[in-house]
């Protein structure tokens, strides 16, 4: 079954207090959304990345692309107002729903192919998947009339990538209007009235925010 990841490098990463974004900084010598790129086509010879790039950053990613990857590897999606939108630019690209797509944010590099691959098997066993962590941290839950506190065992912290099997997230994402809670491709399948199914995820694919943690993600590298 052909392979689609599309690697969402779309935000102007503003929390990190750069002039440049969050995905172009460097990150052992390497911009930050090289390593995302690099893990699928390491795991996956036959994968076809789809990397969604604001408008205004085209250039810089395409010079990204020519000196790391090779030609024909990467194709470049521009991309739209929000996520879903810039996802839904990167989905126009594949021709066929006979496909499983990676959807993964470049802002996690620490990505690897033993997470690609169960993410991968457990799309082709139940069609979705989606990463997941515990959460070590006590947890409220804020409203209008105060706050409580949650079960944290029933908590879990979402992570990419997200995968789903072509005839899942292709008929989602253009059959249904854009609603400010779809934060992630998981919120849209299942507005589209379909379940997920959870994957243990990994505790260091971390997403780069603040610069605190470019420094985690070096010293997390290295061990």
């Amino acid at each position: 079954m052909d392979k689609y990841a599309i690697i969402v490098a779309g935000g102007s990463g503003s929390r990190m207090q750069t002039e440049v974004p969050k995905q172009f900084l460097t990150l052992k010598g390497k911009p930050v959304l090289y390593y995302s790129i690099n893990a699928f086509l390491q795991t996956y010879k036959d994968c076809k990345i789809i990397l969604v790039l604001a408008e205004e950053n085209m250039g810089i990613g395409q010079e990204i692309i020519d000196a790391y990857f090779d030609y024909g590897s990467v194709t470049i999606a521009i991309g739209g107002r929000t996520r879903f939108h810039s996802v839904q630019n990167g989905l126009a690209l594949i021709p066929t729903e006979e496909c499983v797509v990676f959807v993964h944010d470049a802002a996690r590099p620490l990505i690897n192919s033993n997470l690609i691959e169960r993410c991968y098997q457990t799309a082709l066993q139940f069609g979705t998947a989606v990463p997941v962590t515990d959460c070590k941290d006590s947890v409220r839950l804020v409203s209008d009339y105060g706050n409580e506190t949650l079960e944290r065992s029933l908590v879990k912290l979402v992570q990419t990538p997200q995968v789903f099997i072509g005839k899942i997230i292709l008929p989602a994402f253009f059959n249904i209007d854009y609603k400010d809670k779809f934060t992630d491709e998981a919120s849209v399948v299942e507005a589209f009235g379909l379940k997920v199914e959870l994957v243990t995820g990994l505790h260091k694919n971390i997403k780069i925010t603040n610069p605190i943690d470019l420094l985690i993600a070096e010293t997390t590298m290295d061990m």
